[in-house]
């Protein structure tokens, strides 16, 4: 059975909206955990934003090509009542997201990433979401949209890894 993953970089007051490139050693990171996944759930908005990875572009160095190349090879299934289409690799979920979820955890194994803030509140809701990865970066932005989008059960800390120099990785589990 494979396990669903939601995990995001966020800065220190609690926001997933920055704007900045991560550092070289935590772009490494997460071209890793791409490369390790299972495939992505995404929320329309979240696959928009991370459409940018499908075309090449002149201006990407070596860590941006491995990105993309990591990123196109996962199978990503796109939630959205509202796309008539999807991508290379991603498949519209246009029935209700539970059963369509429920069913990927049960027939796939490994790890499934989970994109998106009001996705993620939404599979929490439901009882899906496994675990919660914040990668808490040294910026404070003071405004946004928060990582976590509503109310959570409690949870209980099951890991703390140094990333990079500067971020730091907290997992939680549902207490």
């Amino acid at each position: 059975m494979a396990k669903l993953v939601f995990g995001m970089m966020q800065s220190l007051d609690g926001y997933v909206d920055m704007e900045f490139a991560p550092s070289p050693a935590l772009f490494r990171h997460f071209i890793e955990e791409v490369r390790g996944l299972t495939g992505c759930v995404y929320g329309r908005r979240m696959y928009e934003i991370m459409r940018y990875w499908d075309e090449d572009r002149p201006d990407w160095v070596g860590q941006e090509r491995d990105f993309a190349a990591a990123w196109r090879s996962q199978p990503k299934w796109v939630v959205s009542p509202t796309l008539k289409s999807a991508g290379p690799n991603a498949t519209l979920v246009e029935d209700e997201l539970e059963p369509a979820v429920r069913g990927l955890k049960a027939r796939l194994g490994g790890e499934i990433e989970v994109a998106g803030p009001d996705l993620a509140r939404s599979l929490t809701d439901l009882g899906l979401i496994d675990e919660d990865r914040l990668y808490l970066c040294p910026v404070v932005v003071g405004r946004g949209k928060p990582f976590f989008a509503g109310p959570r059960e409690p949870l209980r800390l099951a890991a703390s890894d140094r990333i990079a120099e500067d971020v730091i990785r907290l997992t939680y589990v549902p207490a």
